[in-house]
């Protein structure tokens, strides 16, 4: 803005000095004041079209950040419209007997009810979903802007972080309190004091779970990878409390 200002006051300023001496041109000039008049008309005349390729610039640029301010609002429609309509319960696929299954095996089956093994329970108990790696086409989707100068690589570092940080909080959930340690201890009551009825059912860390647990810096670039990794749908913002939980998707 001040170098459009400064650029305006001397395109004024040379108007000026063309007015006074167009009001000496009564008077009989010399040449070298002749001279000096054409130079300042010439160069009131470059200004000019300078000018008006300057604001020509700031027309293209004006309607390219009209269509950013589009494209980030339709964004955030979409990301609401998905908010406000994710599915308490995703739809379980049931298991059909097969038709060349023998029908005393079938009735076998119906009566007799096989031990689970005690792998699978541990199994179903210890299982920590994860943030997926963005695809290429997804990191092509990111508008320019927000990735930077950013890599593909790069942003799946930080999902791996993120993926650390997850696996080692709930890895600490899932232990018995009496065998954790005090500092563990203190770590898993603040896990369930962050929970809230909106968390019920997600994995979600939070911003200290990535500085304390995936050992990664939280600032400023930590906030635009966000902002892309908001973008790939890999989770959502829930907030309460005075903080932000990151829910997985």
């Amino acid at each position: 803005m001040t170098e459009l200002t400064d650029f305006s006051n001397h395109i004024y300023d040379q108007i000026s000095s063309v007015k006074r001496m167009l009001d000496l041109s009564v008077a009989e000039l010399s040449p070298n004041k002749m001279k000096k008049l054409r130079e300042e008309l010439d160069s009131l005349d470059r200004l000019m079209e300078d000018t008006e390729h300057f604001v020509c610039q700031q027309k293209e640029q004006l309607k390219h950040l009209k269509l950013l301010d589009d494209a980030f609002r339709q964004n955030l429609e979409d990301l609401q419209h998905m908010k406000d309509n994710i599915p308490a319960h995703l739809p379980t696929k049931k298991v059909v007997p097969s038709k060349d299954e023998p029908a005393d095996s079938q009735k076998g089956a119906a009566g007799i009810q096989p031990a689970e093994p005690e792998n699978t329970k541990k199994t179903c108990k210890t299982f920590v979903k994860e943030m997926d790696l963005i695809t290429a086409s997804e990191f092509e989707s990111i508008p320019q802007y927000m990735r930077g100068r950013l890599t593909q690589d790069q942003l799946n570092v930080v999902v791996q972080s993120f993926n650390t940080a997850i696996k080692a909080k709930y890895k600490i959930l899932h232990q018995p309190v009496k065998s954790l340690n005090n500092h563990s201890r203190k770590l898993h009551q603040r896990f369930k004091e962050q929970e809230t009825k909106d968390t019920k059912g997600h994995y979600f860390i939070v911003e200290d779970d990535v500085r304390e647990l995936a050992q990664m810096k939280v600032d400023k670039r930590f906030q635009g990878i966000l902002n892309m990794l908001r973008h790939c749908q890999r989770f959502r913002e829930v907030r309460g409390g005075g903080i932000t939980r990151f829910l997985l998707l």
